[in-house]
């Protein structure tokens, strides 16, 4: 009835050691990521995983499909967050400021000046956001974020700040939106409330908490990734808990507890 994915835990520099012991024991290691191992592999339409971070991000943007697949991918890579914890002063960055162009983001990416560039947005707990394909993009710290994205492992870092990890200033560039970015999905999402999150075009996410809205389970088709924001959720006779993902076909099977939340993602 159901298929529990393989949890990867990935330690980063910028992640933390005091993320919910939900999600396990993991002593001093300093967690960045947890994400879940699709038997698909590169072919799975979906990935899903857990973000915590004690510092910036890299600022960095995903193609489209067009420009991806151009570039020997299978898919460009849209993607979406949930803010699950902020601290106070949390804050994202999604697009610029201000109207801006390739050739000032390329001398602001060298210099760094292109940190001022980015339109650094306070973050709270249940804040949504679409990051569309050419959005330039970064996550701050102080966050525990779960993203819904196209499954590819693309990703062009424009500013590290002085991390020793490659840029990619031409292709990131290339593919860049130079300004302001505000999608319509972006909302601050009722812990208690059922509600489509994302419509497609390229995949469908569901926020569900109990008692569950039918009509959101009627539009579920296909392989559907379940993944638990709370205790309280079930498929079928399983417990399936905070910290773990699951692939099913059929969305009867879900159930969910008064009070509970997860969320319910599947293809376009």
């Amino acid at each position: 009835m159901l298929q529990r994915l393989e949890t990867i835990v990935v330690e980063k520099p910028w992640g933390r050691t005091d993320i919910p012991s939900d999600f396990g024991d993991f002593g001093a290691r300093r967690i960045g990521e947890i994400w879940f191992d699709h038997p698909g592999g590169d072919n799975a339409p979906i990935m899903v995983k857990f973000l915590f971070t004690s510092e910036r991000l890299s600022i960095q943007v995903h193609p489209g499909d067009a420009a991806a697949q151009a570039a020997g991918f299978a898919r460009g890579k849209e993607e979406c967050w949930l803010i699950l914890d902020a601290r106070p002063g949390a804050e994202l960055g999604v697009g610029l400021n201000r109207p801006s162009s390739h050739a000032e983001l390329h001398s602001a990416a060298l210099d760094g000046s292109i940190v001022d560039l980015i339109d650094w947005r306070p973050s709270k707990t249940d804040d949504f956001v679409y990051n569309q394909a050419g959005t330039i993009h970064a996550i701050g710290p102080g966050l525990t974020v779960v993203e819904v994205q196209q499954n590819v492992d693309c990703t062009y870092r424009l500013y590290d700040y002085g991390r020793p990890r490659e840029l990619h200033l031409d292709e990131g560039l290339k593919v860049s939106n130079p300004g302001p970015v505000h999608d319509p999905r972006d909302t601050v999402v009722d812990p208690q409330a059922n509600r489509m999150l994302v419509s497609g075009p390229h995949f469908h996410l569901a926020q569900l908490a109990g008692p569950i809205d039918p009509d959101i389970l009627a539009q579920a088709a296909g392989e559907l990734t379940f993944v638990p924001l709370s205790a309280g959720c079930r498929v079928g006779d399983e417990r399936v808990a905070l910290g773990e993902a699951v692939l099913l076909t059929d969305p009867s099977a879900i159930e969910i507890d008064e009070g509970a939340r997860a969320l319910l993602a599947w293809p376009a």
